[in-house]
């Protein structure tokens, strides 16, 4: 008897606990609702919506269980990450995507300055070339986010996006993604989607969702807009000598954007001085000796280590990571080699 009331009292507590939630779930729907109203969102979309959510308590276990570290958390070596990221299927799919649709890629260049080898790196880092795009939920999982509220802000704001994008017509269906809210090949954020996408087939739609030609002029805009500089490189794989003072080319001051992920760089330097320093590219020739760049090793000295331009900077405008942004600039090399 008493095991069959402890199993009560557990089971009893853990669906209190269940039903507390959804009804403060429920509720904060009712206030989610009226902020997007105020937004500008149509009430019939709201109610066509809302009441088909749930709160996915699946979401809120992946958020919670995303890896990181303390500030001062010891950081991992690139090169591991990089022979995941940038192997030969990788390589061969992005080969072969980028030979499937050159064409749209040259014109893709013409009006964006954003070379088709890095719109591909993105495609194939984001989703594969389009194979893993999500299978979660768009409105659930960002109303169940909202409502956990670390991030509220955030999430409140991406799902009002979701909701304007079916105000424009987008379909419900077509409103799945990551578990965060991504979705599509390029995995937008909804807010991004109704800043930045665009149609690249000239159908009239942005559906970067199934139509790989508007995906992939929705990351060449994606860039341009971020500040992208049309014929200047990512960056270059650079050797470092020994004999370098790395305490004077340290960088001092703090980055307007990614600024944990900056605090790895040296200050900004002209090519032409970095040259001066004794450092040599690993192949091929110097780009023009007025391009900025700065110093990254990501393996520490006597490692490969890169000088990054400009570019480098819009990569991680895209996603907040060195490891990240370097393994697109190397994908997108090895694509066009």
């Amino acid at each position: 008897m008493l095991g069959i009331l402890t199993a009560f009292a557990v089971f009893g507590t853990a669906g209190t606990a269940r039903a507390q939630t959804d009804e403060g779930f429920r509720q904060y729907m009712q206030q989610l609702r009226a902020q997007a109203i105020a937004e500008g969102v149509s009430p019939q979309t709201l109610d066509r919506v809302i009441p088909t959510l749930t709160y996915n308590p699946r979401v809120i276990q992946l958020d919670r269980s995303q890896p990181g570290g303390s500030f001062d958390s010891p950081i991992p070596p690139f090169a591991p990450y990089q022979a995941r990221h940038v192997n030969s299927t990788r390589i061969a799919g992005g080969r072969s995507t980028y030979n499937r649709v050159r064409a749209q890629l040259l014109d893709i260049e013409r009006r964006t300055g954003v070379p088709g080898k890095i719109a591909i790196a993105i495609y194939g880092h984001e989703t594969g070339y389009g194979r893993i795009t999500g299978d979660f939920d768009l409105p659930r999982s960002l109303a169940t986010l909202a409502y956990e509220g670390r991030r509220r802000d955030l999430f409140a704001g991406e799902f009002i996006a979701t909701m304007k994008m079916i105000d424009r017509g987008v379909p419900r269906e077509q409103l799945v993604g990551s578990w965060a809210g991504a979705f599509g090949y390029p995995q937008f954020l909804p807010s991004v989607y109704l800043r930045l996408a665009i149609d690249g087939d000239g159908d009239g739609r942005s559906e970067i969702w199934r139509s790989e030609p508007d995906a992939l002029a929705s990351i060449g805009n994606y860039l341009h807009n971020a500040g992208w500089r049309a014929g200047e490189p990512w960056g270059i794989a650079v050797n470092v000598p020994s004999s370098l003072d790395r305490s004077a080319v340290a960088n001092r001051t703090d980055a307007a954007r990614c600024p944990r992920v900056m605090e790895r760089h040296s200050r900004w330097m002209r090519m032409a001085e970095w040259r001066a320093l004794g450092i040599r590219p690993q192949s091929g020739a110097w780009p023009d000796d007025d391009i900025m760049a700065t110093l990254l090793e990501p393996d520490g000295p006597g490692s490969t280590a890169y000088l990054l331009t400009n570019n480098y900077r819009v990569i991680l405008d895209y996603n907040c990571s060195n490891f990240y942004a370097l393994s697109v600039g190397l994908l997108a090399d090895e694509i066009v080699r």
